[in-house]
């Protein structure tokens, strides 16, 4: 078992790396970065370039370290500068940076050359991500019910409570976000967060909401996360 756990940089003098240690350490941090892309694939929201970045990217971090000698200050700074460039116009979610740091830190333990300690490390993270992605963990309960309410009325009807009945009936909450003019100012289009107490009533909350703006436009749709949340 100490063999196993040994890291094959592991000496008391400098040495130069060899071509198959070179090689053994980008194969397993390709495999690694294979599995943790594979993984995050899982109930998860992804593109095709994030897929190879997190594939390829313990490779990266690993090459880095052998190249600095193992001096783990300058290996980090320079990988973590290469991994940040994605995040500089588009923020990342944390889910996103999170795998992010979780490839780069096996990509680190490969560098060092301890193998074992890095397919173990992606091994537990990558299964537990899993288990917590399968679980549900920390996804809101009510996330199917919470929908955007938008009803377009005349200009001559007030806005003010003429929904307030309907919405303690078909809702558990509600609230308005915003109001704006419409059609050269002839209607209003208001728009409302909600949270729906049954969704098999939404054509009958609809219906009635049809009978009070005269027959008008209205709309419930899902409630989006926005990218740059955390």
């Amino acid at each position: 078992m100490e063999t196993i756990f040994k890291g094959i940089f592991d000496s008391d003098y400098i040495m130069v790396i060899s071509i198959l240690d070179f090689l053994l350490c980008i194969g397993v941090s390709l495999i690694i970065g294979i599995f943790l892309a594979l993984v995050y694939t899982y109930k998860s929201d992804y593109t095709e370039s994030f897929e190879i970045t997190l594939a390829l990217l313990p490779a990266i971090v690993c090459v880095v370290i052998m190249m600095v000698n193992g001096n783990v200050g300058a290996g980090v700074a320079v990988a973590g500068a290469f991994s940040l460039v994605r995040f500089r116009s588009v923020p990342g979610r944390a889910k996103e940076i999170a795998v992010i740091f979780l490839a780069m830190g096996a990509g680190l333990i490969t560098g060092m050359g301890y193998l074992a300690y890095a397919i173990v490390f992606t091994l537990i993270m990558g299964l537990m991500l899993l288990f917590y992605l399968k679980i549900g963990f920390g996804e809101k309960k009510i996330k199917e019910q919470e929908k955007i309410l938008r009803i377009t009325i005349p200009e001559d009807l007030d806005y003010t409570d003429i929904f307030d009945d309907l919405l303690q009936t078909y809702t558990r909450n509600a609230n308005m976000i915003s109001v704006k003019t419409v059609n050269m100012g002839s209607m209003f289009k208001i728009e409302y967060d909600i949270i729906l107490n049954d969704l098999s009533k939404e054509k009958e909350f609809i219906d009635e909401l049809r009978c009070r703006n005269g027959n008008l436009e209205v709309s419930i749709v899902r409630k989006e996360i926005g990218i740059n949340e955390l």
